[in-house]
């Protein structure tokens, strides 16, 4: 197939209790990666995603949960649909389904490492009243200027996740985020709103789970791309276990540079394929780009997006 498409994958924020249900109630293979996973996670996945609970949003159970929901739906569509991606693109937690899409690494390992990498970011913050909080309407320089400015009082907040052109997500201390909420909508922004997070993610704050992080990759990384995949970090191609390595860590205390992403490599593809629950980044690509954007996060959606991509190629 000519068609050049970008593989996407979503972060935290995207889970909801339910989700992955239509994929297991209609597929032994999804089963039996549910019995797989949770006998090597030590989650019981079933009731963790189809149960009503606390743990959901708790970084080291949403993170394994939204990993498995995605790379289940790539799964389901490259049983379908055998393409190779132009690039894969995650955002946060979503670089990992990314790596698990190109074959640098093994769907299992993958949740078992991120259900890792979020004890580490949950252990990183214990102690201190962390959170993040969302910016809208604001330039990001502004954004910069007022957490740069905060800083210099003494507060503890970042920008860092570059979502979409004027939404920027600011992690640090939640009473300092407090204080610096007023301060982001006397300067104009139209929104500044906590979000429901219980990690204050790639700040420094997360500097103690970097070096653990780095020693589990070590273990599950394989040499394998078949595609290349956009670092969050740097907004650049990488393709080589050893590039991942020195990238994935820093992921943990960067900012996430989403959108400069999508804008340095829209021009590569003819469309975009989301891959996980909902459509969070449909929604964040919306005025970032006219291609066309596909998503799988159920088998409904699976059947549209494969008639849409054989009809558009």
């Amino acid at each position: 197939m000519a068609l050049k498409c970008a593989f996407l994958f979503p972060g935290q924020g995207s889970q909801s209790v339910g989700m992955g249900k239509d994929f297991y109630d209609n597929s032994e293979l999804v089963r039996d990666i549910f019995v797989k996973v949770s006998e090597r996670v030590g989650v019981d996945f079933t009731n963790l995603l189809f149960e009503e609970n606390d743990k959901l949003e708790l970084t080291q159970y949403t993170q394994p949960a939204i990993l498995l929901v995605s790379s289940i739906a790539h799964k389901l569509f490259e049983n379908e649909m055998p393409i190779k991606p132009h690039f894969a693109l995650g955002h946060s937690l979503g670089e990992f389904s990314a790596l698990t899409s190109v074959g640098a690494l093994d769907m299992i390992d993958a949740v078992e490492l991120v259900h890792l990498r979020g004890k580490l970011m949950a252990d990183a913050c214990e102690g201190q009243d962390v959170g993040m909080l969302v910016s809208l309407g604001l330039l990001d320089e502004k954004v910069e200027e007022l957490c740069e400015n905060a800083r210099k009082e003494g507060m503890q907040v970042w920008p860092v996740n570059y979502n979409a052109e004027g939404q920027i997500v600011i992690a640090g201390i939640k009473s300092d985020l407090a204080k610096l909420e007023p301060v982001l909508k006397e300067a104009g922004a139209r929104r500044a709103m906590l979000l429901n997070m219980s990690v204050a993610s790639h700040c420094p704050l997360l500097q103690s789970a970097v070096e653990p992080l780095k020693e589990a990759l070590e273990d599950k990384l394989r040499d394998e791309f078949i595609a290349p995949v956009i670092s969050n970090v740097t907004a650049q191609k990488y393709a080589t276990k050893a590039e991942a390595l020195e990238l994935l860590p820093k992921q943990l205390v960067s900012p996430v540079l989403y959108k400069q992403s999508i804008a340095k490599f829209d021009s590569e593809v003819d469309c975009y394929i989301e891959f996980g629950n909902g459509a969070v980044l449909k929604g964040l690509n919306r005025r970032a780009t006219k291609k066309p954007h596909f998503n799988v996060s159920d088998m409904a959606s699976l059947e549209n997006s494969i008639k849409s991509i054989e009809e558009l190629a």
